[in-house]
């Protein structure tokens, strides 16, 4: 059975691992992964020192919701309107780049959709709206 769910995406500034950190004991979150870009190693050497232990990815499990984080690879403050994205997981990546595709109808791709080493099937794209949403496919077990 195809899934599709809709979660809201932090991205940080450097502090993701501190954000985690507070919104563990602010409330209640509970990690579920965690990837730095170090942990990375399709990419060994993309990433300086000082980025390979900034979040790539994290998810915790807040109640019956999730929340996902990320910091931002490089030093430039985020653009106005991507601190939150919404990020739309499905466990197909056909599925995925179906909707990655409605999306970006009149709208842009931030970074195009393909596969990429935290998920199968990845893309991040600004609608004809401005809003961005993060389409990500979760890894199969």
């Amino acid at each position: 059975m195809i899934t599709v769910k809709l979660t809201p995406y932090l991205n940080m500034e450097g502090n993701a691992k501190k954000a985690i950190q507070f919104y563990e004991q602010a409330i209640g979150a509970e990690v579920l992964s965690i990837m730095t870009y170090g942990d990375m190693s399709e990419m060994p050497n993309t990433f300086t020192d000082d980025l390979k232990d900034l979040v790539a990815h994290a998810k915790l499990q807040v109640g019956g919701s999730e929340l996902m984080f990320s910091d931002a690879p490089d030093s430039s403050p985020i653009e106005k309107g991507k601190q939150v994205t919404i990020c739309i997981s499905t466990n197909d990546v056909e599925k995925s780049k179906r909707i990655f595709e409605a999306l970006q109808q009149d709208g842009k791709f931030n970074m195009p959709f393909g596969e990429e080493p935290f998920s199968p099937g990845f893309g991040d794209v600004t609608d004809k709206f401005g809003v961005t949403f993060q389409v990500y496919t979760e890894i199969q077990n």
